[in-house]
């Protein structure tokens, strides 16, 4: 079983990892990337729950990026969790054509566009590429930034 930046978004995080290890023959194998809470991408989601907060109690997905919560998450069903932290290398044309690619293209940025005003529009865009600048390792007008995930591999007992 593996899922790449997936089952992590799913809104009953405790019903995914159950039905992961469901599907999941005993002394299998269960692969997950998983984005962590801290850099990039966490402040990315940060960002849109400033603007946008996300529905009540609903669990954030980035704590699927901490050993601590799937191992709450998977419990006794797995008989060893080995997680490595890796990075990712995010590369665009610039910080705007970021933006308005994912406003475009990623529901949760979307959605929080369409939620908004347009001086919240213009307030959200900005705060996203600041975001993008302060992560961005390039020298020249392009975005290029790290962008760290847990990579996961579960034992199912």
């Amino acid at each position: 079983m593996l899922t790449t930046i997936g089952a992590m978004f799913a809104p009953d995080q405790e019903r995914a990892a159950s039905e992961l290890l469901r599907v999941c023959r005993p002394g299998g194998k269960i692969g997950l990337a998983n984005w962590t809470p801290d850099g990039f991408v966490g402040d990315f989601f940060r960002i849109i729950g400033k603007h946008v907060p996300p529905p009540p109690g609903l669990k954030p997905p980035m704590l699927w990026g901490t050993e601590e919560r799937l191992r709450e998450l998977f419990g006794e069903g797995t008989s060893s969790l080995q997680t490595t932290r890796r990075s990712f290398v995010f590369r665009y044309p610039s910080a705007r054509y970021y933006v308005d690619f994912f406003r475009a293209y990623l529901g949760p940025l979307q959605r929080a566009f369409e939620t908004l005003d347009k001086p919240g529009q213009d307030t959200l865009a900005s705060d996203m590429k600041d975001l993008i600048h302060r992560y961005n390792r390039s020298d020249d007008e392009t975005a290029v930034w790290p962008g760290d995930y847990l990579e996961v591999v579960a034992t199912k007992r």
